[in-house]
């Protein structure tokens, strides 16, 4: 068993985490997206290296779960909030939470909107300075999901997002976050747009590309990003990952010492 060795800050913490004298902080819910088009490619942000966690990584639109997430008022079409809490094994309410959390954040990040006039349609351009108050406004918190929805009349569409994975933060961090992994493909007419933000470098990369690029050292990947980038990487075409067939296994890496020396192993 091999694993990724601990920096010495983490080292110690993961010391005193083991011997009981520090408590691992909660782990929040959230939610992040693999949006993908023709190659197949997919959409990396890369975090500013002033962010507090996975500061320079590159990573996936996503976030945390806002409260207002879990609003009934969301306007909803496809699998149910109950549909989607069998797959990743949470609750009703959580559930409804995540996927919310997966199309706004989306938006936030990408300017990407899983949303239409009805539960067969899709907008087809989210460009314009209207759309791009309504973003902002998003991120500041000072409209709601739901309202925004309401607003343009649309409906969130689920039947959009595919479930990929689950991983839940090392417990040696101080940040934690309970993230489901979702894919879905770049609606026709929409583009991705750099809105700037949490990133400071946008790009599309096919998954072995990006890989490669991280293994020569010149972007830096997260594990579960490395590892679903691996998985996508041996699909040829945006079908393959829409027809992949996924079991939602929870991942926790867990700190294991070897030697003297401690390790982050996910298995």
């Amino acid at each position: 068993m091999t694993g990724l060795r601990l920096p010495d800050e983490l080292a110690e913490r993961a010391r005193d985490i083991l011997a009981g004298r520090v408590q691992p902080v909660p782990a929040r819910d959230a939610a992040t997206v693999v949006i993908l088009r023709e190659g197949p490619e997919v959409y990396l942000l890369r975090r500013k290296a002033t962010m507090a966690f996975a500061a320079g990584a590159y990573v996936f639109p996503g976030g945390s779960v806002d409260p207002r997430d879990t609003d009934h008022a969301v306007a909803w079409a496809g699998p149910s909030p109950a549909d989607w809490g069998e797959v990743f094994g949470a609750d009703e309410a959580v559930a409804r939470g995540l996927v919310c959390a997966a199309v706004r954040e989306t938006f936030e990040e990408s300017g990407v909107l899983l949303a239409g006039p009805g539960p067969d349609s899709v907008v087809d351009d989210t460009t314009g300075d209207d759309w791009e108050a309504d973003r902002l406004a998003l991120i500041d918190r000072s409209l709601a999901f739901a309202d925004f929805l309401a607003k343009r009349g649309l409906v969130l569409r689920s039947d959009l997002l595919k479930p990929w994975a689950h991983w839940i933060t090392p417990e040696i961090e101080t940040r934690r976050f309970d993230t489901r992994f979702f894919a879905a493909v770049l609606p026709e007419g929409q583009r991705t747009r750099d809105v700037g933000g949490e990133a400071d470098q946008v790009a599309w990369k096919r998954p072995a590309d990006a890989v490669e690029l991280a293994h020569e050292g010149k972007i830096f990947l997260m594990p579960p990003t490395y590892r679903t980038l691996n998985e996508l990487a041996a699909c040829d075409s945006v079908e393959a990952v829409l027809a992949a067939r996924r079991e939602i296994v929870t991942i926790l890496p867990r700190v294991v010492e070897v030697d003297g020396e401690f390790q982050l192993v996910t298995a």
